[in-house]
């Protein structure tokens, strides 16, 4: 382990989906003895049906990269310990980003937004990410996910009724401009920096994040004494923090981090 003390795990949130997709993670890790945290991104700390009430939501519409990594930053300063911080999609970018800035004592990206630079023109790529794009629209207006973009983006494969229940679990409004700012320099990474221990995780039926993006995010890194590491999990889609089977990952997640050197924070 990394400590003897109970350590924190900081989840962070992707983009069009709850912070509430974190709570059985919550439960499993939380008996494993760590203490958790999920906060929701700003201006998000409602439920998802709410959240969809107010679209178009001109303060989520207005939330940009910087400030949602700023975000995180801030609660991960307030701990007694760096935490290990465990994002998805866009939190999977946060996560490397805080490791990039030793916040964390470990992290782990899962279907990770990959940093500035690293790019894959994959068609089911290019088509996932059109719509939250919003090219030629009011960047005013949150961009909400139609049931068939949901269908496609995230729970690809799913059982049709599985599909639904998600939807109406999860799906929220998101600010298009935080999904371009992915592509500019407020997701710069030095990836020749050495950073504590960095575990990527893809999915091979992943149509929004390419199990090969993911890929391409890990041999970016190149300090030889950082341990970084990539795991790809079969018939995974983008709902994957709560697509049936999601412990066995957590269970990875978890003996990765015992197999860790201790640590000082």
């Amino acid at each position: 382990m990394l400590t003897e003390n109970p350590t924190t795990i900081l989840f962070i949130t992707g983009a069009f989906v709850s912070n509430k997709c974190w709570d059985e993670w919550k439960v499993f890790f939380e008996n494993k003895g760590f203490k958790t945290l999920a906060p929701a991104w700003p201006y998000k700390d409602a439920p998802a049906n709410v959240l969809r009430d107010r679209h178009p939501d001109p303060q989520i519409a207005s939330l940009r990269l910087t400030q949602l990594i700023e975000h995180f930053e801030n609660i991960a300063k307030r701990l007694p310990q760096k935490p290990i911080v465990i994002g998805h999609s866009i939190g999977g970018l946060t996560a490397q980003i805080l490791l990039q800035r030793n916040l964390a004592s470990a992290a782990i990206a899962i279907h990770s937004v990959p940093p500035q630079g690293i790019m894959t023109f994959k068609f089911s790529f290019l088509k996932a990410g059109w719509g939250p794009l919003g090219f030629f629209t009011s960047t005013k207006k949150t961009f909400l996910m139609s049931f068939s973009q949901w269908q496609y983006a995230f729970t690809n494969g799913m059982p049709e009724e599985w599909q639904d229940k998600a939807y109406c679990d999860s799906v929220i409004p998101e600010s298009k401009l935080i999904v371009r700012d992915t592509i500019t320099s407020a997701a710069k990474v030095d990836f020749k920096a050495p950073h504590k221990p960095l575990l990527l995780i893809a999915g091979s039926t992943d149509h929004t994040i390419p199990e090969s993006l993911n890929y391409s995010n890990y041999k970016k890194y190149t300090d030889k004494d950082s341990i970084t590491d990539f795991k790809v999990f079969p018939n995974r889609n983008h709902y994957v923090l709560n697509q049936p089977g999601w412990q066995e990952i957590a269970l990875y997640i978890q003996n990765w981090l015992e197999k860790l050197p201790v640590q000082n924070s």
